[in-house]
Formats: C-alpha cells, structure tokens, sequence
C-alpha cells in the first residue's frame, strides 16, 4: 500500500512469558511468540547477546519460566548506498520535477535489510541518470511514498528537492487521493463503507501492523465494492492516512482479509483454494489512482495505472466461478 515515511521501528520487543515449559528450549519457545523471525535469526541474536531474561543474557537452552520477561534488542540495519541499476520501468509521467510508476509487484521501493539491489530505487538512479532528490538520503533518494514490495500500481517520485518538499506536505497534510483496488475474502454486505481503526506496530511480531484501540496515530479507510465475485469481493478503497500496512491490516480487522496475504491472511486464502483453483503468489491490492498537486505548475494531475497480469486473472477466475 502507499505510505508516507513512518517513524522508526522499535529498537527492541518485550515478550513476558505467562507458563513454565521445562521442556521447551527458549529459542523454539520465541519463534512460537515471534512467527516471523527463524529460528536461525533468533539463535544468532541470542550469540550476540541481543536477548535478555530478568536483564541477564540468555541461553538458548534455557528453559522459559512463567514471571519472566524477555527483552529482544533489533540489531539497526546498516544503511547501504543505492546504485543504478538497468531495470525495466513502467512510466506513466515525467518531467523535470517528478516522475510517476506503475512499480511491479515484487519490487521493494527502497534497498532495505535483504533487498540491496533489484529495487524501484536502484532503476530510478539508472533511468534519471542520478537526477533524484536528495532529501531521503543514499538509500532513498527522490522517496517520498512506498508501496509495499508485493503491491503494484502508482507511486511517484521526486527529482529535485523542492518538489520533494512540496510533495511530502501535500502527503503529510492529506490533500493527496489515493486509490487502491482490492480483492477480499468474503462477500461484504452493505456497498460502501468505512473503517476508523488505529493502526501501530504489532506488539510481539515486529514485522506486522495491527489494530490497536489506543494507538496515538489515527487510521481511515473508506470504500465501495465494484464487483461481487465468487466467495470474494472486488473492491476499491481509499486512504485518508498512511499508515504502514493499512488496507491489509484494516480488511483483515472487519474479517474480510485481502486473498493471497501470506502475512495477515494465510489460512483463509488457503481455504478458498479448498474451494476455487486458485492460490495467488502475492495480496491482491493495486494502487490504481493517485492524485496530486504539481509542485512546480500547481495542476492537478491524476495518474491510472492498469491492473497487473496477475490481478486481472484472478479476478477473472473468480467471476467465472461465480
């Protein structure tokens, strides 16, 4: 989904342990409290002394007992230095101040931990030949929004730093439209609807969002169906914030999660394969619109951008289903 920049991760995750398991070592213990991290990873942060029980350094072999309170400190990832790369890019608009994308799904928008190369900004230094803002640093260079590596469809990007400027206030204060389609498990019954749900980092799985009735930034999602199609729904929503995960995590929270989510929805794409041959590698959301002021012509500029391969044949299948 699109998001403006979202503040730093936590630098560290609380787990207190409510049983005594004697027979259970504490690393396999902590993969059942922290599903997506390996055990792997989590055995090496208990060698680098990155786990503590009661404030003591943890042993792997060490068995949990109920009262205890284990805290995991996240290693900061190093910041690598983007370089170009000669990747295919699907444009939509350029000029000397921006240039809008419809970003293929799997491409990360930024080199992260994990992903150094292959991303939207590693084709963007090649194509605009270093032409890019500067204001998001080495990594992020003309940054202003993402989309999560498995969503499609429209992003922009800044090319000097007084458009990147203009553009994050106008992302900032929310007078930028944003418009995702989406295909959820379930049949949803009333044609449109909202959901004003906060949304903050999930407390034991640092890697996922999660609604939270008390968290500080607030989370709005309106929408309306477009299709009803066999066991799902084609929908269209809009976000009137930016918070990480927020169409996924907000679906998900009204029980219609988003079909092919391997994070938020495994068990219900999983089931609806029981039923329709159908098992897509990715979630099924795509930005479709985007909306803006022009930083230097002050124009509104609307962008489409068309439905991904993957997307249209699985809507497909589902209406031939239905």
């Amino acid at each position: 989904m699109v998001e403006e920049l979202s503040e730093n991760e936590p630098e560290s995750t609380v787990v207190d342990i409510s049983e005594t398991l004697t027979n259970e070592r504490l690393d396999r213990y902590l993969t059942t409290k922290l599903p997506n991290v390996s055990r792997a990873s989590i055995q090496r942060l208990l060698r680098k002394g990155n786990i503590l029980v009661n404030g003591k350094k943890a042993k792997p072999t060490q068995h949990p007992v109920a009262g205890q309170k284990v805290e995991i400190s996240w290693p900061i990832p190093k910041e690598i230095k983007a370089k170009p790369e000669d990747l295919p890019l699907n444009i939509l608009f350029e000029d000397d101040d921006l240039i809008v994308v419809n970003k293929a799904a799997g491409m990360p928008t930024h080199p992260s931990n994990g992903h150094d190369y292959g991303t939207l900004v590693n084709a963007l230094l090649y194509h605009c030949a270093g032409s890019l803002s500067g204001i998001g640093g080495v990594i992020r260079p003309g940054i202003v929004h993402r989309l999560d590596m498995d969503t499609s469809g429209c992003l922009v990007a800044a090319k000097n730093d007084v458009a990147h400027l203009v553009l994050a206030d106008q992302f900032k204060n929310r007078e930028v439209d944003k418009i995702y389609h989406a295909i959820v498990v379930g049949h949803l019954e009333k044609d449109v609807g909202e959901i004003d749900a906060p949304i903050a980092r999930h407390p034991t799985n640092r890697k996922m969002m999660s609604v939270q009735p008390d968290a500080s930034r607030d989370a709005r999602t309106s929408w309306r169906i477009l299709e009803r199609l066999n066991r799902c729904t084609l929908v269209e929503a809009k976000i009137h914030t930016g918070r990480t995960h927020q169409i996924r995590v907000h679906f998900k929270h009204i029980g219609f999660p988003l079909i092919g989510d391997i994070m938020y929805s495994p068990k219900a794409t999983s089931q609806l394969a029981n039923y329709i041959d159908i098992k897509p590698k990715r979630q099924m959301l795509h930005a479709k619109q985007l909306t803006f002021i022009h930083p230097k012509t002050r124009e509104t500029k609307s962008f489409t951008a068309p439905w991904p391969s993957d997307f249209e044949q699985t809507v497909n299948i589902l209406r031939n289903n239905n």
